[in-house]
């Protein structure tokens, strides 16, 4: 661990969030592989940008063939793969950007360890507010994602092809209390997004007009 460093002078959270006109935080989706969180992620992503907000997905696509393609699968493995897609979407979300992770992040632990990075002290401002996290868990039972399997995932972890597979030779630990919870095999991916950007809404994450739906500002 580096000790030689020091925080340098910079904008605070509340000068980028007021320039910017608009809120960073992190939408932080977990669940079983095939469960859906990765479609609903998309669809989300893209329906914020048409309301002309900044937000970003990070996923398996842009994380694990990049940044992470020095991890495997082990529980060690998944513990840093989940602590540094944490530590990017802080930056993305302290930037004002709406920072959207789709990852199985199959531990309790290590989801909280990404929730009080999040909500801990900003050292360089600390008269910043904590960035909010919100976890949404998409729910599916073990049974009906290998109904779906679109990769062919499952069976070759029934095959014993892929081992340390979540939900087959490896456990998740569902989320206890999520501030969203998607009940996959009932929702569809359209009424998905509206759960999600109603609560954000209510929250008083996104502030729309109401005469086009379109973001304005922070």
């Amino acid at each position: 661990m580096a000790t030689n460093i020091t925080w340098h002078p910079s904008l605070s959270r509340t000068e980028r969030f007021t320039l910017r006109k608009q809120r960073g935080f992190t939408i932080w989706f977990t669940g079983l592989s095939a469960s859906g969180k990765s479609t609903i992620a998309t669809a989300l992503e893209q329906h914020l940008l048409h309301l002309g907000l900044s937000a970003y997905r990070l996923d398996g696509d842009n994380v694990r063939f990049g940044l992470n393609k020095d991890l495997g699968f082990s529980e060690k493995d998944r513990n840093e793969n989940i602590r540094r897609i944490a530590e990017v979407a802080k930056l993305f979300a302290d930037s004002s950007c709406i920072a959207i992770t789709s990852f199985i992040s199959p531990y309790k632990k290590d989801r909280q360890t990404a929730r009080e990075l999040h909500t801990e002290l900003n050292k360089a401002h600390p008269e910043d507010e904590p960035l909010p996290f919100i976890e949404v868990y998409v729910e599916i039972s073990v049974e009906e994602a290998e109904k779906r399997d679109p990769k062919g995932l499952y069976k070759l972890a029934r095959a014993g092809k892929i081992p340390e597979f979540t939900g087959i030779s490896a456990p998740y630990e569902e989320p206890e209390n999520p501030e969203i919870r998607i009940k996959s095999a009932e929702t569809s991916v359209e009424d998905a997004v509206r759960e999600i950007v109603g609560y954000l809404e209510k929250e008083g994450l996104l502030k729309l007009n109401s005469a086009d739906g379109r973001g304005l500002e922070y």
